[in-house]
């Protein structure tokens, strides 16, 4: 069973001190490849570094998260585009919008997105996509770009039934998440992810976050890691009614596709 990471955010600081012991147990998971989470300024540059290391293994995206929106000035974006001519950069993004938390001012996170859905058609790289709060202003302004973009995903999805099917009849793919394994905010997810087409689902751990409480025995730190992505597929295929490996060889295939990855 071959897995693919599509979220990993592996330049956080909780990995300084084990990275190479962190990926070496995803190899053992049948984790064989992961795209790293370009989420900021700051840690875009760093999933690039990180994905030259590892040619082949892993890949980075590159973008500014709607949390970090203020920071998206000309030459901020001068920059993601730099890093994304590198062909280890595979996707423009994190972005979106997020009014759940508002650490970025709303008008400031719709610039930032707005530049880089931009820079998505000018690089015709697909894009990462966060959603968090925001539906009916992230469709608005994904639709003002109908015709024009690549794929997308929108990766981390916890949305509602009424959201899954609206970016379903996008055409977008599907990220899910340890969000799964979470019996007191993800329940609805169980029954949502049977409607996911096979072709359009990717599964991801958005580690160091969102360690899936499902997982026995419980470790006894909260760091979430790419090892999981074995269990999140698991819990995956028993919701979706299939056998494990084919959840995971289509999610892979997907994933392949969606990031044009050359062969394992």
């Amino acid at each position: 069973m071959q897995l693919i990471d599509i979220g990993a955010n592996l330049t956080h600081d909780s990995f300084d001190h084990d990275r190479d012991a962190v990926l070496q147990r995803a190899r053992d998971a049948g984790v064989s490849r992961m795209v790293i989470t370009g989420a900021s300024r700051e840690h875009s540059p760093q999933a690039l570094e990180l994905a030259r290391r590892h040619p082949g293994e892993l890949f980075a995206t590159a973008g500014v998260h709607p949390h970090h929106a203020s920071e998206y000035t000309a030459e901020c974006d001068a920059e993601m585009r730099a890093l994304l001519a590198h062909e280890e950069v595979v996707a423009v993004g994190e972005c979106g919008l997020d009014y759940f938390r508002d650490f970025s001012p709303r008008p400031a996170q719709r610039r930032a997105f707005e530049m880089q859905l931009q820079t998505a058609v000018d690089t015709g790289k697909p894009l990462f996509l966060h959603q968090r709060d925001a539906h009916a202003d992230f469709m608005a302004m994904m639709r003002n770009f109908d015709g024009k973009l690549g794929p997308a995903v929108v990766h981390c999805f916890t949305g509602t039934r009424e959201e899954l099917f609206d970016c379903l009849d996008q055409d977008w793919y599907i990220g899910i998440t340890g969000w799964l394994c979470d019996e007191r905010r993800g329940l609805h997810l169980r029954e949502l992810v049977k409607h996911i087409p096979a072709s359009r689902l990717m599964i991801e751990t958005d580690a160091p976050y969102l360690l899936p409480r499902t997982v026995k025995p419980a470790p006894s730190h909260r760091r979430n890691e790419p090892m999981y992505l074995a269990h999140i597929v698991e819990e995956l295929a028993r919701d979706r009614g299939e056998d494990v490996a084919t959840t995971a060889a289509n999610s892979t295939a997907a994933a392949t596709a969606f990031f044009r990855l050359p062969a394992a």
